[in-house]
């Protein structure tokens, strides 16, 4: 489980084979192989771990649903460790589960701050609300405003300096997770109104 507020970023050094490998990774020599953690979003196993670095696989699923097989080397991703039990929980309930990727149609300075909007899937507009949570590439996000296709979230200069947002332009894909919660809810309301 994550909290979609980003610990730090890293670099892409390779993706080989179904291996990703990651350098500049500010904990790299605090992981332990086999524990999570959420890369762009993607929860995924660390198979290698070292000072600066660490590499996960890749599964099939995981380059189907996200963004993580057209990753660049030298290009700059997200990362969150699980959260811990003992601390405060900011952002919002993030598995780590991607739902799909979505094209950014607009990511724009205005003053201070940026405008970041993406297309929303039809089949996925009943998942998002007005002022509640998203998930981008790992981010926990607000929505700031709604329309029947598009989602828009404002980024703040503290947010937009110290994640993968700094390289994003429109006509990029995003991992998106929709609210954890507002998809059970989906789910059991189907279900009862199912004939």
């Amino acid at each position: 489980m994550f909290t979609g507020i980003i610990e730090s970023t890293a670099m892409v050094v390779s993706q080989e084979q179904g291996r990703l490998r990651l350098g500049n990774v500010a904990f790299g020599a605090e992981l332990t192989l086999g524990e999570s953690v959420a890369v762009n979003g993607c929860c995924l196993t660390v198979v290698e771990f070292g000072a600066g670095q660490c590499a996960f696989d890749l599964l099939a699923e995981t380059l189907q649903v996200t963004n993580l097989g057209g990753l660049k080397t030298g290009g700059i991703v997200n990362l969150e460790r699980a959260m811990r039990a003992d601390t405060r929980f900011s952002g919002h309930f993030v598995q780590g589960h991607v739902d799909t990727t979505v094209e950014v149609l607009k990511y724009q300075a205005q003053g201070a701050d940026h405008e970041y909007t993406i297309a929303l899937p039809a089949e996925h507009r009943n998942l998002v609300v007005h002022k509640g949570s998203i998930c981008l590439d790992g981010i926990s996000l607000t929505i700031a405003s709604l329309t029947a296709d598009t989602v828009t979230a404002w980024i703040t200069p503290h947010t937009h300096a110290v994640t993968s947002l700094c390289q994003m332009r429109a006509g990029q894909r995003a991992n998106v997770e929709f609210d954890m919660l507002a998809k059970y809810l989906d789910r059991m309301l189907s279900a009862r109104l199912a004939p």
